[in-house]
């Protein structure tokens, strides 16, 4: 795929990560594609392998795939486990889901919500009345779902990955987070734009603990994880490593003999994250949710449909229509509607992903070497653009909604 392309379709498709450098490694064994099954679509399998395949390069070190659904289905995996071994990268790894985890979170609070227990339209305030101060006492708990609230993103020591990198073993705590962000004047009158930022779940998950009187992470195992069976996903805490075989995550940044090359930062806190970012899984787990979310398995009933309606604001930075629902985002790929959700922590990108009548989903994990950087990273787009075709010209020029 030509650069020129590739940039305007990373701007396209990148959703909700920060800036980051920018740099390339170089790579000289390349182990290949593994495909484990594919049936019953052969141009969808040629399309998959070729997406992946040459790995590790600069911009990632292994790639784990899986298609499903009634037009076809393929699972593959390629690139290495690690950078010292060069063994193959296990398919069945465990990986750091980083905003993938905001729709676990959203299915947790619509679940409650159907239950009656927490409010769409009621505030945040309302729930956490000794948290949040009077000047955001209008924000609902439908607009911390939306990205609508206008609350700013808090405080974190560092400007740049070696400064952050530094500060990896930090722990935030949830109620620390909210009261850093709401220190500070609102970025705008609640439910007239949209902002993606992680403040809003992490607001939530504290509203899910008020409600329920349990911890948030019990909250999603009872009411998610467990009823679907998914045993290889859990949330961390202030664990810095990943539980169980992982294939290892890398950043390029500065070194300490101040050259520039790549870190093993598979060990590495998330609790910045928390209810926004802070999920381990499998591709093979986040299959099974999706599947079960877009069948109305996880949410059910009218609630459903607040994971797949827009609010109708511009986005607050480009001014184009909002792409994200509560707890996933909308692009059109292929003259048709994708719904899902990416997500990025150092080391790993990842993604679930839909069509609305689920026939053909796509879950990803891509260990890109800079995860958390302004484009979206390329291995990860020839993954999207293999599974559902290129972005409508109008999210490209943005003369559409994204």
């Amino acid at each position: 795929m030509r650069t020129s392309t590739r940039t305007l379709l990373a701007a396209a498709l990148v959703l909700g990560v920060a800036a980051g450098p920018a740099i390339t490694p170089s790579f000289a064994r390349t182990p290949g594609v593994q495909a484990a099954f594919q049936a019953p679509n052969p141009d969808l399998a040629a399309r998959m392998s070729a997406a992946i395949a040459g790995l590790p390069r600069a911009d990632a070190t292994a790639a784990l795939v899986r298609i499903s659904g009634t037009e076809g289905s393929w699972q593959g995996s390629s690139g290495v486990h690690d950078l010292e071994t060069h063994a193959p990268a296990d398919p069945d790894a465990r990986f750091r889901a980083g905003s993938v985890t905001k729709v676990f979170t959203a299915a947790t609070v619509l679940q409650l919500a159907s239950e009656g227990r927490i409010d769409l339209d009621r505030t945040a305030r309302s729930y956490l009345p000794e948290l949040i101060p009077g000047g955001y006492a209008r924000v609902t708990v439908r607009q911390l779902l939306n990205h609508t609230h206008g609350i700013p993103a808090p405080d974190f020591p560092g400007e740049t990955v070696e400064e952050w990198y530094a500060h990896r073993f930090d722990v935030h705590t949830p109620k620390g987070m909210v009261r850093s962000a709401t220190a500070k004047p609102r970025e705008f009158r609640p439910g007239t734009r949209q902002h993606y930022l992680n403040i809003g779940y992490t607001v939530a998950g504290l509203i899910v603990e008020r409600v329920t009187g349990d911890s948030f992470e019990r909250q999603v195992e009872r009411r998610v994880l467990r009823p679907l069976g998914l045993r290889d996903t859990y949330l961390p805490g202030t664990a810095a490593g990943i539980t169980g075989p992982y294939n290892h995550g890398y950043q390029t940044m500065r070194l300490d003999d101040g050259t520039t090359g790549l870190r093993d930062v598979s060990v590495w806190r998330a609790t910045d994250g928390w209810a926004a970012g802070d999920l381990v899984s499998t591709t093979a787990d986040l299959e099974r949710f999706t599947r079960a979310l877009f069948a109305g398995r996880v949410v059910r009933g009218p609630l459903l449909e607040e994971m797949f309606t827009l609010p109708k604001v511009p986005d607050a930075r480009s001014g184009r229509p909002a792409a994200f629902s509560a707890g996933l985002s909308m692009k059109r790929l292929g003259g048709r509607e994708v719904w899902g959700k990416t997500g990025g922590r150092w080391g790993y990108n990842t993604a679930v992903a839909s069509t609305r009548d689920g026939a053909r989903t796509l879950v990803y994990s891509v260990n890109s070497t800079d995860a958390k950087g302004q484009d979206m990273n390329p291995t990860a787009l020839d993954v999207m653009v293999a599974a559902y075709g290129m972005p409508d010209q109008g999210d490209v020029t943005g003369q559409a909604r994204p």
